[in-house]
């Protein structure tokens, strides 16, 4: 029988944790309940404000989720830059609807208490319809979401037309956000002229949610 020296079982057991903490954010927390094509799975939850919102209210409208940590430097960027609240005005100004949700458990990065959070809604000059806390997870992993910020466009009609990542640049520099491809700009501009959304999926990128531990 071969004997492994001390060091090298060490040094394997390094690698094989380094090689898991490398595994691509996707592989976590993923369900298929929200399914391109499929009817969006419908929630209620309550907003920062006091206010509560079922997805289903919404019927007739498209509707954004965009999952939020202001905490996250990949957020920041797209909130430093102005370019999340330019989106959401834009679009909110033509009926859409933008829900962002906070999976962040409470003592986690992203959570703030719900008054709060009403204030860096106000810092961060936020102009999403509401911010939706889900503290205990539920929506979060029911959508697979695994990322902030982790985009969904939804049809009038209550179909997932999009999954996936704000668009085709993975980096925190908002220098990247000029020239870049942006996903959630083409899905509700294409379904809003009655064309197919193209792409259906992206790859999401961003900082790892910070869901409740089990």
């Amino acid at each position: 029988m071969t004997t492994r020296h001390p060091r090298v079982l060490c040094a394997a057991l390094v690698v094989g944790l380094l090689t898991a903490a490398a595994l691509p954010a996707t592989s976590m927390a993923q369900t298929h309940q929200a399914e391109v094509g499929a009817p969006a799975p419908n929630f209620t939850l309550q907003a920062a404000d006091g206010d509560e919102h079922s997805l289903a209210d919404f019927e007739g409208q498209y509707v954004v989720l965009e999952w939020l940590n202001f905490g996250c430097p990949f957020v920041g960027k797209h909130y430093g830059s102005g370019n999340m609240q330019r989106l959401q005005d834009t679009y909110t100004e033509e009926g859409v609807v933008w829900l962002s949700i906070v999976s962040s458990a409470p003592g986690k990065q992203g959570y703030y208490p719900p008054d709060e959070m009403v204030e860096q809604k106000k810092k961060h000059a936020g102009n999403m319809t509401a911010i939706l806390m889900d503290p205990d997870g539920e929506v979060g992993k029911t959508y697979g979401a695994t990322v902030t910020p982790h985009m969904y466009v939804i049809s009038p009609e209550g179909e997932l037309l999009y999954r996936g990542g704000i668009d085709d640049k993975p980096t925190t520099d908002e220098a990247d956000i000029k020239g870049a491809t942006n996903y959630v700009r083409m899905a509700l501009d294409a379904a809003m002229n009655g064309e197919e959304v193209r792409p259906k999926r992206a790859e999401p990128y961003g900082c790892t949610i910070k869901y409740a531990s089990k």
